[in-house]
């Protein structure tokens, strides 16, 4: 992992650590990077953000970067990151950029880009495009007069990803009602009227961003109060996105929440029954519940582990020809729809497979038996030096001798906040958090526990 890009894009506190004159020189230098490889033509860049109170300084930074460097930008204004992705693809234009950071609180905020085939743009890219951040950006030739770029809003991209999003429902959801926890974020508009629009009576929850409120107990990482109104509205289902919409967290009929593995479970059974889940083979990542993996061994179905991030989900679907794959977060990614986490399409599709069954979210879901998986993020100073620390490994390994083969014990570091993350799965919850006490008490101690 490179100081500037995390696993997820450039993250960081907006106007501190993520400033104007860092988006500035990222757009320069991508514009730049385009402009070689564009043959013929200007290099057109679309833009979306989430609806942080700072999304609006960094587009204009950004955006003057990327012109300066005698690249053309679209604004698409608000949008999923998905939905920047999908564009970006549909239009032929040679990169699309979002500004978000995802379910983080507001004053965070991200850049990440895609190329013009839709999927993230790849390591080597991001590394030429440190490499140059780290150098002298001046030594980039700015073009003057009529080789400047220029700038346009075109708020059709919304248009064409909501039409594309319908698109993909084999059946109206007439005679469903469901419960929409939009973050008051990238869905908040789009997500009414996906859902009305192809027939369900909605229910809406946290629709009204101000700048301000986006993740604000509220979306996927908060799925309480969606479970509340769910009982309360008798709907059957919840659907729950964070603040740039590429996670879904769901609600059954009876208030029972379900994370990504139990959704990307039923999205398995479903597609290998109609025989179109490639090789009969699902990724999910090192977090994903036991209970989980074990539903899928009951079906004849096989799981592969990525590491966590759905970069690497996406990696591994890639390389292996997977078609399904996903993180117990809520990333979901149907390859044969999107080249991205899209927590819009999985909500379609995830309704879609309760009406074609005919059954409801709680009988779908019933196979998964979770084992309790208790997680800890200890915010420390030093995360990048937890691998190969040698006191911090043999707890780990004296905690999975006393496992004794009953569960498992995962230590990583966050690819986007300075965290680490401590996970321990089992039987017995009890016992569990006993072990985890142990492990994080000697991480703290190494790696130098951070009170901010």
């Amino acid at each position: 992992m490179g100081a500037i890009f995390g696993t997820d894009g450039v993250r960081g506190i907006a106007n501190r650590e993520l400033t104007p004159e860092l988006a500035f020189e990222l757009g320069l230098i991508v514009g730049y990077m385009l402009s070689r490889t564009c043959v013929g033509h200007r290099p057109t860049v679309v833009i979306g953000r989430d609806t942080r109170i700072s999304g609006l300084m960094l587009e204009a930074a950004l955006a003057a970067g990327l012109l300066s460097a005698g690249a053309d930008a679209v604004k698409l204004g608000v949008l999923p990151t998905p939905g920047v992705a999908f564009v970006t693809r549909y239009w032929g234009m040679d990169a699309g950029v979002m500004i978000s950071a995802s379910h983080n609180p507001v004053e965070d905020n991200g850049i990440k880009f895609f190329g013009r085939d839709g999927f993230k743009m790849p390591d080597a890219w991001e590394a030429e495009v440190e490499s140059r951040l780290q150098g002298d950006e001046h030594r980039i030739s700015r073009p003057t007069g009529a080789g400047i770029g220029t700038m346009r809003d075109n708020p059709q991209g919304a248009l064409d990803y909501l039409s594309y999003l319908k698109s993909t429902a084999a059946a109206p959801l007439s005679g469903c009602k469901i419960v929409l926890d939009c973050a008051n974020g990238a869905s908040s508009l789009l997500a009414p009227q996906l859902f009305a629009g192809l027939g369900a009576e909605t229910v809406l929850l946290y629709h009204q961003p101000d700048g301000l409120n986006i993740n604000q107990n509220c979306g996927s990482t908060h799925p309480e109060h969606l479970r509340k109104a769910v009982l309360e509205h008798r709907a059957h289902a919840g659907l729950s996105f964070d603040g740039d919409a590429d996670r879904l967290i769901a609600v059954d009929e009876r208030g029972e929440i379900l994370d990504g593995d139990q959704i990307l479970y039923i999205l398995a059974a479903c597609l290998a029954k109609q025989g179109r889940l490639n090789q009969n083979t699902v990724v999910s990542t090192v977090m994903s519940n036991l209970g989980f993996h074990q539903a899928l061994q009951t079906i004849g179905l096989e799981g592969v582990k990525s590491k966590v991030g759905d970069r690497h989900v996406m990696e591994a679907m890639r390389s292996g020809g997977y078609n399904l794959g996903g993180e117990s977060s809520g990333h979901l990614i149907l390859l044969d729809y999107s080249t991205t986490g899209d927590g819009l399409l999985s909500a379609v599709q995830l309704l879609q497979v309760m009406l074609q069954e005919g059954k409801p979210l709680s009988e779908l879901v019933s196979p998964v038996v979770k084992y309790p998986q208790l997680v800890v993020n200890v915010r420390v100073i030093h995360k990048y030096k937890l691998e190969g620390n040698r006191r911090i490994d043999a707890v780990i390994r004296r905690v999975e001798s006393e496992m004794a083969g009953r569960g498992r014990v995962l230590v990583r570091p966050s690819g986007t906040e300075a965290l680490v993350r401590v996970m321990a799965e089992g039987p017995d919850e009890r016992e569990l958090s006993g072990y985890i006490e142990g492990i994080v008490e000697v991480v703290k101690e190494e790696l130098e526990y951070s009170m901010v």
